[in-house]
């Protein structure tokens, strides 16, 4: 182990390692009964869920690539451990729920305009039993995540989640179809399973690349953290503010402070620490103690200097006024 203290930078996550494996077993299992039902049947629902079920597994093979690797420690090369590849883990997983949905799209508008016949009770016997698995695996999935926060593994509950959707759509198409003889229900139930998974896979996207891009968490106001710190006595100015997550739970924060030169530094930097933990609970905190004549600040350096003669001036005159 190297001498990285505050924060551990890998996650043992027994739970989810659990809860994936499981999950994987059923998966490839029933997704290999579903490819051959639906094609059997002839069913476009049933097909779109089996491509679904498909990339459920590719996404936990993926889940579980990620969970091993952040379980291994940091080293010389990767300072910060393995972590960050469970959000590239969770974007690829999105970006393929999101690509699996387009391809439903086309399909379904394909059969829109060119109706095929379908074999009603093995569609409707297929579906009924995903919609069981899917269930399961999705409430193991749920429990997983509320024992561990895991971006990787939300990503991989919504595929379930769409999964669970799919199979009680082709449930509710067969009946529609057996009921009422008209076979369009078949790709317009697909389109609308087809969006609830692209909808799904956005948001993880969304959340997997603002993680990658080092975007501000949104559960912080970097503003106002920017004034709790300037709120301590000695601070006089606070840039160079940074706050990301390497992974989820996995935050840092990095901050340059002008300081009264008067003051002990260190004094300064135990106040801001204190403050982040007991306030935002970050631990992994990095502040640099600056003073603008030593520390080169360019053109915002020169204006911090005449904001702070210009402060001073008045004390100085009054100061003056008094020996008279």
């Amino acid at each position: 182990m190297y001498d990285y203290h505050h924060l551990p930078h890998m996650k043992a996550q027994t739970a989810s390692k659990k809860a994936l494996w499981t999950t994987l077993i059923l998966t490839t299992f029933f997704t290999i009964v579903e490819i051959i039902g639906g094609i059997l049947s002839n069913s476009l629902a049933l097909l779109s869920d089996s491509a679904h079920m498909a990339s459920d597994v590719i996404a936990l093979s993926l889940s579980m690539i990620a969970i091993y690797l952040a379980s291994r420690p940091p080293n010389e090369r990767f300072t910060f451990g393995y972590l960050r590849f469970e959000i590239i883990a969770s974007f690829l997983n999105g970006l393929a729920l999101m690509i699996i949905a387009i391809g439903i799209f086309i399909e379904g508008i394909r059969r829109f305009i060119h109706p095929e016949n379908i074999q009603f009770s093995l569609m409707l016997t297929i579906a009924t039993i995903g919609f069981v698995v899917n269930l399961i695996l999705t409430i193991v999935l749920s429990r997983s995540i509320k024992e561990e926060e895991n971006l990787n593994v939300k990503s991989a509950l919504w595929h379930f989640i769409g999964d669970l959707l799919s199979s009680i759509g082709v449930i509710i198409s067969a009946i529609l179809i057996y009921f009422t003889g008209l076979y369009m229900f078949d790709p317009l139930i697909s389109i609308v399973i087809g969006t609830i998974i692209f909808i799904g896979g956005a948001k993880i996207v969304r959340e997997s690349y603002f993680i990658l891009m080092d975007a501000v968490p949104p559960q912080f106001d970097i503003e106002r953290i920017r004034t709790d710190i300037l709120a301590v006595e000695g601070v006089e100015d606070v840039h160079e503010l940074h706050i990301w997550a390497i992974s989820t739970d996995h935050y840092s924060l990095t901050a340059h402070v002008l300081i009264n030169e008067c003051i002990q530094p260190f004094c300064i930097i135990l106040a801001i620490n204190e403050l982040i933990k007991e306030k935002y609970n970050l631990s992994h905190v990095t502040v640099q103690v600056e003073h603008p004549s030593i520390h080169q600040h360019g053109e915002y350096g020169k204006k911090f200097l005449e904001k702070r003669n210009d402060v001073s001036e008045p004390y100085e005159n009054e100061d003056n006024l008094a020996d008279f």
